[in-house]
């Protein structure tokens, strides 16, 4: 189901599932690398009592994982009636260290004193088969040091008696070995110092827990480039309380969210917690090297051939607009110097990246009609410009504008303009924003027209007259030939069109959401009386039959649930309606289909995937998904800039 629970630092980053357990843990980079075994197996939390024995994820617990208030502190709740013993656990990535760490309350349910054993459980693979890498116990300091060349991770755990005195390291997925961690299920460990290969570890703490009472355990994993850099953060963890570490991280993520009070101080408590939601979820998908993760959730890669831990431009600039809207700079500024990074020297941005800058996989062709044509999305070049001119003019920054512009911005609005078909004077053939069909898309034209003018207004102040001009005159062609992409007889604006080599010219005439939300945002030239027929038939064809999501276009089979559906309805697409709703008036209309999204968030930190099943309203695809939270926080504050 996801990951209910996402913490981050900007440089280490962990998903914890359905169980609270840790399925997904990237370092050095949000996104890359996935150091566990995420496919097969999380790290397990085991509990032994009265010779019973019971993993958290086996079926026998009730558990409840979610986030602290306003903060990416995790709060994991797991009572096990058979036992009688239940958890309390607070997880955080430190704030100042690169370290994941954990607070377990064991409470001892039974009126009868107990020795209860507490087991944890680990399994990286550092390496990318799983065969290289070596674990082993370090006397000394009394940890885990589990390593692959320069990524290097410190495994300790103690309670208030002391460190750990049971552990185990040993072999997984390789010679049939199963793996070390059904090695405590007998609630004794073997003792074993050494593996290399394909490894995991399991360390044990014993309690003494009166009838009725409550005993903690401190545990936490330090990540670093050596076992020297390691050691420097677990000697720090050593000299402080986890709590002590906790509450600091706690304190500086409230500090981050005051820059957003401004703007969403007079909304109701509930709306604020929801922003509050939203604006850490994807601050946590945010490297400190500007790359902006679409999501951390690596459990589609058990359905799929790729996970979605890439910086898509499109995005990413996406994620930064409602942070630009509520003051935050420094978020969109390392975005931008990134996009500047991997630009390609002619000026367009390419699919996707990896977090580090290399260019991510693909499923773009590079041959339409049996000739060569750019595997791109020319939205994401023109998107990342044009938030970029958003974050100038909403911060009057205009020597960032001018620090940008030879570098990145010219090359980028060059590459725009000289990006058209005379024949049909629009934007050449590249792919539409879903990624799915090489076409001139309309949701492109009105963004590609709509940036050109941005950029160029921008390009006046620092007296670059010239290309300004002329950048404005290819976005009046694009204007003036818009028409082309409304279909009087279907009533709305199409999908796109396709100039072929012969020169004949093929209409995708399907109705798609980015139409409505394209001419809505960008097409401010267009005429008005198209939108709203445009938005009338998304009505009658988009919105899912018997709920009130919206899907992306009528026959998506994109993860589709059921073969007799039109496809699934997505958050973003819904907010887009809504979005239209409030900037028409239509308030009621607006705030029905936002009610509808925010009772399918699922009840497990607020998170919000990509799509819902509209049968159950199950989420579907990854959770979380950083673009749907993105454009939750872009409508409420559209709801509070309306209805003031």
């Amino acid at each position: 189901m996801g990951r209910p629970v996402v913490l981050s630092n900007g440089e280490l980053f962990v998903g914890l599932d359905e169980h609270g357990l840790v399925h997904d843990f990237y370092f050095p980079y949000i996104g890359q690398d996935n150091l566990t075994n995420a496919r097969s197996l999380p790290h397990k939390i085991g509990v032994w009592v009265d010779g019973s024995f019971s993993w958290l994820d086996d079926g026998s617990w009730d558990i409840k994982v979610d986030y602290q208030e306003d903060t990416l502190i995790s709060d994991v709740r797991a009572e096990h009636s058979g036992l009688q013993i239940g958890l309390e656990m607070h997880d955080c990535v430190d704030a100042s260290n690169n370290a994941f760490v954990r607070s377990i309350q064991v409470h001892n349910l039974s009126d009868q004193d107990r020795e209860v054993r507490v087991f944890m459980h680990q399994i990286f693979q550092i390496s990318m088969d799983g065969r290289e890498d070596t674990a082993f116990y370090e006397p000394e300091e009394n940890y885990i040091f589990d390593y692959k060349g320069k990524t290097c991770l410190t495994i300790f755990a103690r309670t208030e008696d002391g460190p750990f005195k049971r552990f185990a390291v040993g072999n997984y997925g390789i010679e049939g070995k199963t793996g070390t961690f059904l090695d405590a299920e007998d609630g004794e460990l073997s003792g074993n110092l050494v593996e290399h290969g394909g490894v995991d570890s399991v360390v044990g703490l014993d309690l003494n827990i009166g009838a009725g009472e409550i005993r903690g355990i401190e545990y936490w994993i330090a990540a670093g480039t050596s076992q020297q850099e390691c050691e420097y953060v677990h000697a720090q963890l050593k000299e402080e309380t986890v709590i002590k570490r906790i509450n600091t991280t706690r304190q500086y993520q409230l500090n981050w969210l005051k820059t957003a009070q401004p703007k969403i101080g007079d909304l109701p408590d509930s709306v604020q917690k929801d922003i509050h939601r939203s604006l850490l979820v994807v601050k946590a998908h945010i490297d400190n090297r500007g790359s902006i993760l679409a999501s951390g959730d690596s459990s589609i890669y058990n359905y799929g051939r790729d996970y979605y831990a890439y910086c898509w431009p499109r995005d990413g600039a996406y994620a930064v607009w409602p942070l630009i809207k509520l003051g935050y700079t420094y978020e969109a500024k390392v975005f931008f110097d990134f996009c500047e990074r991997v630009a390609h020297r002619d000026g367009y941005l390419q699919h996707k990246f990896q977090p580090d800058g290399a260019i991510g996989s693909t499923w773009h062709p590079q041959v339409q009609d049996h000739h060569k044509e750019l595997a791109i999305q020319e939205d994401e070049t023109a998107l990342v410009l044009w938030m970029l001119a958003e974050y100038v003019e909403h911060n009057d920054d205009k020597e960032y504008f001018k620090n940008k512009y030879e570098c990145f911005i010219k090359p980028a609005a060059e590459f725009m303009a000289n990006f058209v078909d005379q024949e049909t004077g629009l934007c050449h053939g590249s792919y539409d924003l879903w990624e799915q069909k090489f076409l001139t898309n309309s949701y492109t034209v009105f963004l590609t027209s709509s940036t050109l003018k941005r950029i160029s207004k921008l390009a006046l102040d620092i007296m670059d007259d010239k290309d300004a001009e002329r950048w404005v005159g290819v976005a009046e062609t694009l204007d003036s030939n818009s028409h082309k992409l409304f279909d009087k007889d279907a009533g709305h604006y199409i999908k796109g069109l396709l100039l072929k080599r012969d020169g004949s010219i093929h209409y995708d005439k399907t109705l798609d959401i980015s139409s409505l939300y394209g001419a809505m945002i960008f097409g401010q030239e267009l005429p008005l009386e198209h939108m709203a027929a445009t938005a009338d038939a998304a009505e009658q064809q988009l919105v899912h039959k018997g709920t009130l999501g919206v899907i992306r276009y009528p026959g998506d089979d994109y993860m589709r649930t059921d073969n007799s559906s039109p496809g699934n309805p997505w958050y973003l697409c819904t907010f887009w309606l809504a979005q239209y709703y409030f900037r028409t008036g239509r308030i009621e209309d607006a705030a029905h289909h936002v009610q509808w999204c925010r009772q399918h968030v699922s009840e497990c930190g607020g998170i919000m995937s990509e799509q819902i099943n509209p049968a159950n309203g199950s989420p579907v695809g990854v959770a979380p998904l950083v673009w749907s939270h993105a454009e939750y926080i872009n409508t409420l504050l559209l709801f509070n800039r309306v209805t003031k």
